[in-house]
């Protein structure tokens, strides 16, 4: 298949516009990369026994990147996805010449929104490049916006920490779920019904779409068929992001003494969410707002208080048992459905 994304070109995009963040010492570098890796390694003891979910002793260690490396990693990400979803949407190549000033343009839009989220993303765990996938801590992000909140830094590391490591331990102590999260991915694409539109123009507009904070995906790609898949992925993306803030602010107390300082400052920070998470909901066509952040967390909450957090647990059993999006509203028809 005809490449339709300049994927160096992207890199380099991002590389060049992201920048390199606060400048710092060598040594202030390295004793940063090294409590970060330090509290992470916290952070999955407390997650663990706070939720019950204990993920393989063998996973890989985490990350700890540059802006450059960031993109580096998730543009490979993008790629496999990408390549997984063309064949699905449609067969049609353009020509030679056109596919390749095609896959330029879309490169460098690629590039572009890749270098403005690298600037953003505290952490992510990254699925798409390969099982089990890899957790990443944006060093010079977390310094800055620490900085910037002016907050305790071992305190606010940790706390992020927390965070990172939940969507973690979901994604690895629960062995279906990266399975089933791409299956859903692929779901969506198999039911697109855009005919006679070469999908490196698809990609374009995507892209396009994507640097527009005023447009939807959903006004390039979308389709009856794909509104039922993008109701499953909306519930399962907000029961992640909701599960990963009940633990954070769970966990927190107990490790984290800022906390409070913590989490008011950066509420007041936070514009729709993760940037990262954001941005795969919007190429998803999942464009959710931050109650929806509240939602999860709520929908959480409100499990554990009727039946524990053993009882919670059975939302990871399978597919099955995860809530539908109407539940999440309505935590106890989830849990006379399941409990």
């Amino acid at each position: 298949m005809t490449q339709f994304v300049d994927w160096e070109l992207a890199a380099s995009t991002a590389a060049t516009l992201g920048g390199s963040g606060p400048k710092v010492t060598y040594a202030v570098a390295a004793e940063t990369v090294s409590e970060l890796r330090r509290l992470t390694d916290e952070a999955a003891t407390h997650v663990a026994e706070y939720t019950g979910l204990f993920p393989p002793a063998d996973l890989p260690p985490v990350k700890v990147v540059d802006r450059a490396d960031w993109a580096a990693v998730n543009i490979e990400g993008l790629k496999n996805l990408f390549g997984t979803l063309a064949p699905r949407l449609t067969d049609q190549q353009p020509g030679f010449l056109a596919g390749a000033i095609g896959a330029k343009v879309t490169g460098a839009q690629a590039g572009t929104v890749l270098a403005y989220l690298s600037t953003k993303v505290l952490g992510q765990y990254e699925v798409f490049s390969g099982a089990p996938g890899e957790l990443l801590l944006v060093a010079p992000n977390i310094s800055e916006v620490q900085q910037k909140l002016d907050v305790d830094p071992r305190d606010f590391r940790l706390w992020v920490c927390l965070h990172e490591v939940t969507h973690r331990t979901q994604f690895t102590a629960v062995p279906w779920l990266r399975d089933h999260f791409l299956a859903e991915i692929h779901a969506y694409a198999d039911a697109s019904k855009l005919d006679g539109e070469a999908f490196s123009e698809r990609a374009r507009r995507a892209f396009q779409a994507l640097s527009d904070e005023k447009s939807s995906i959903l006004d390039v790609i979308q389709s009856p068929a794909q509104k039922v898949v993008v109701a499953r992925l909306t519930a399962l993306m907000t029961l992640l992001e909701g599960h990963a803030e009940f633990v954070m602010d769970g966990v927190g107390p107990q490790v984290v003494p800022s906390v409070e300082n913590i989490r008011a400052k950066f509420t007041q920070r936070r514009a729709g969410g993760n940037p990262m998470e954001k941005f795969i909901r919007r190429l998803l066509g999942v464009d959710v707002k931050m109650r929806q952040y509240e939602e999860g967390r709520q929908f959480v909450a409100a499990v554990v208080g009727q039946v524990g957090m053993a009882g919670f647990n059975k939302v990871f059993t399978s597919p099955e048992t995860l809530p539908h999006v109407e539940e999440l509203s309505d935590p106890a028809a989830w849990v006379a459905r399941v409990s």
